[in-house]
């Protein structure tokens, strides 16, 4: 019985193989029976090809779009990627140009005083040791820092050097209660003590009566004896109201400084002065009003109706 099973399975494998070979003859010689036959072929399988495409063409469409999704998130990731460096980028050049503008300022303030100045980059705000208000500076007693010098912003006074480091150098501001300077009226040699107040309003306490101020008037550093703490001339702001009670020995008044201490990114520290006193070249000057514009109207009469 097997063996008659396995003759009948070489006998038909023997006729599959020939029907095969004669069929690729017959098609490479271009025989027409064949095409006949695959035309057949494909009328009798297009409708389950058909069938084929409408069931799996949702299984592809849902492959596909799993596959989409996963560049779509991919190309989201990386742009986020780049929109966080880019903004990093723009923050990085607004402050290098803020830095920039601050630096040219001081320069500039500097170069009509004649002072001798090294340029120092803010690190820290505040002190670790107290509640004074102060800023760290890095720069140091390496780079000829030290206490006592005068430190300029890029509008004028920002504060002296009050502790000395190798590399660093602590900065007490002119907003720091504690912090006292010399003043006097631009144009007139009526001095003060100007004190902090712990913001950017500041105390004047005029030395005597003799002279009138007014707001508005513009105070600058008196100077001290070496130029140490405070070189002379240097704006330090501007009167913005005057106390003038009864029975008071001397006028007191409110003043506002000219730096903007919750800016301060670059300072520059004194090194030395000219021998002579720049007087009132360092006075800022006033700011031009803008012009409001006119507009000139002109008016038609109507005509006097006729009877």
């Amino acid at each position: 019985m097997r063996r008659g099973a396995e003759g009948r399975t070489r006998l038909l494998l023997i006729i599959l193989i020939v029907t095969s070979l004669l069929l690729i003859t017959l098609d490479l010689r271009g025989v027409a029976v064949l095409k006949g036959a695959r035309q057949a072929s494909q009328t009798i399988l297009s409708p389950f090809q058909r069938a084929g495409t409408v069931v799996l063409s949702p299984i592809k469409d849902f492959v596909s779009d799993i596959t989409r999704l996963g560049r779509t998130r991919s190309q989201i990731e990386n742009l986020r990627t780049e929109n966080a460096e880019l903004k990093s980028e723009l923050l990085n050049r607004l402050s290098a140009d803020a830095q920039l503008d601050q630096l040219k300022s001081i320069l500039d303030l500097a170069g009509r005083a004649g002072f001798k100045v090294i340029n120092a980059r803010v690190i820290s705000q505040g002190s670790s040791h107290s509640f004074a208000q102060t800023i760290t500076v890095d720069i140091g007693s390496k780079a000829g820092i030290k206490r006592n010098m005068t430190v300029l912003s890029k509008f004028g006074i920002a504060g002296v050097v009050k502790d000395v480091y190798p590399n660093s150098a602590l900065i007490s501001l002119a907003t720091d209660p504690s912090f006292r300077i010399g003043v006097r009226i631009a144009g007139s040699q009526q001095i003060g003590i100007l004190s902090g107040r712990g913001n950017r309003s500041a105390n004047l306490q005029l030395i005597d009566n003799l002279t009138t101020v007014k707001v508005g008037d513009i105070l600058l550093s008196r100077g001290s004896i070496s130029n140490r703490p405070f070189v002379p001339g240097v704006p330090v702001g501007y009167i913005t109201s005057v106390d003038n009670s009864a029975g008071a020995i001397a006028q007191s008044a409110s003043v506002y400084l000219y730096t903007d201490f919750a800016a301060l990114s670059i300072v520059a520290v004194v090194l030395g002065a000219s021998a002579s006193n720049p007087g009132d070249a360092l006075v800022p000057l006033k700011p031009k009003p803008t012009p409001i514009p006119t507009v000139t109207i002109y008016i038609t009469p109507s005509p006097t109706p006729t009877d």
